[in-house]
């Protein structure tokens, strides 16, 4: 009879031995390492469907809901999280979600938490970011700045801090830490590229032009490089450069094709390259068919070309979407 009883006991032991939150939890992890994202949520998910209070679920699965950019998911597993046992690098991932919804507001007074329970580099550089997306540049300067000084290596802050001093037209001091950026990461492209703009608006064209290129060296693809030594080229007068480095930007296909046309097209009416300065303003105005400024100068172009019909429908056009100078040119050619 006791072997009996005993028998049962460990049946019932076994049948009641399943998997637990912890389990879960560690199949998650395990899932999240290897970028099995939906994989580690649905494990999370078993875990806190086993212990509804476990931070640690909570947690974790926002980060993997993150990674899948449910940042809203993301957010509110955070919550939870925080709920249950406040922690900064719940309050900091938080940050990025809002941060990544563009709600900045909300992610600076993350950011700004996570600070308070653990000060740290990072948080710094993030809330300098999501400062200088609200245009506070100045606050986003002092934010990069605390960042070096909890990390003196952080090329990432040099370069954000040198955006955000750019944008205060402090170009000087731009320059400086763009440079000091570069010395910690010599393949910094965007430091390169940074640097040359500032160097540009200090009107240091040759140390422009040498920025751009090497940012080019490093990144042959970089089609803001391209674009912004043919502006340089442009400004200096060497308009076959500025053309080739234009035509460079274009074959890219980027978010530059459009200031690239308008500009070779610039370029080439100043080289009474007529034809190719209308082909070009044509680009510009089939990506942008609000481009007022394109169709002003194709007007200005077919003015020169004596096509002063097609010159007269270009410069309605520009008036119709806001270019005040068209009205002048209407009665001067049109009437």
């Amino acid at each position: 009879m006791k072997s009996i009883i005993v028998a049962i006991l460990l049946l019932s032991f076994f049948c009641s031995c399943g998997p637990t939150a912890s389990d879960y939890i560690d199949r998650g992890n395990t899932k999240l390492e290897s970028n099995d994202y939906s994989g580690a949520v649905e494990d999370y998910t078993k875990a806190i469907e086993l212990s509804s209070d476990n931070a640690e679920a909570y947690y974790n699965r926002g980060v993997a809901k993150a990674d899948l950019e449910d940042h809203s998911g993301a957010i509110a597993d955070y919550t939870k999280a925080i709920e249950l046992s406040p922690d900064a690098e719940a309050y900091y991932n938080r940050g990025v979600a809002k941060a990544d919804l563009e709600d900045h507001s909300g992610a600076i007074a993350d950011y700004t938490k996570a600070i308070e329970l653990s000060p740290d580099a990072e948080t710094y550089n993030n809330r300098g970011i999501a400062k200088a997306d609200l245009e506070d540049h100045s606050g986003a300067v002092e934010d990069y700045t605390k960042a070096i000084e909890l990390n003196p290596n952080y090329a990432e802050t040099y370069n954000n801090r040198g955006v955000a001093k750019a944008d205060l037209e402090d170009y000087s001091g731009a320059v400086e830490d763009y440079t000091k950026a570069i010395e910690l990461n010599s393949d910094y492209v965007k430091a390169y590229c940074n640097r040359g703009s500032s160097k540009d608006n200090l009107k240091d064209y040759k140390g422009a032009i040498e920025d751009y290129t090497k940012a080019i060296e490093l990144k042959p693809d970089y089609a803001r490089a391209y674009y912004s030594r043919g502006n340089v080229k442009y400004d200096t007068e060497d308009y076959k450069g500025a053309i080739e480095d234009y035509n460079k930007t274009t074959e890219l296909k980027s978010d530059y094709d459009i200031n690239a046309f308008f500009n070779r097209g610039n370029v080439k009416y100043l080289l009474d390259d007529y034809t190719g300065a209308i082909e070009d303003y044509g680009h510009v105005i089939e990506l942008k068919p609000d481009y007022a400024s394109a169709y002003y100068n194709r007007a200005l172009v077919k003015i020169d070309l004596e096509d002063k019909n097609g010159a007269c429908l270009d410069f309605s056009k520009s008036g119709e979407l806001g270019d005040t100078d068209a009205e002048g040119m209407i009665k001067t050619h049109c009437e």
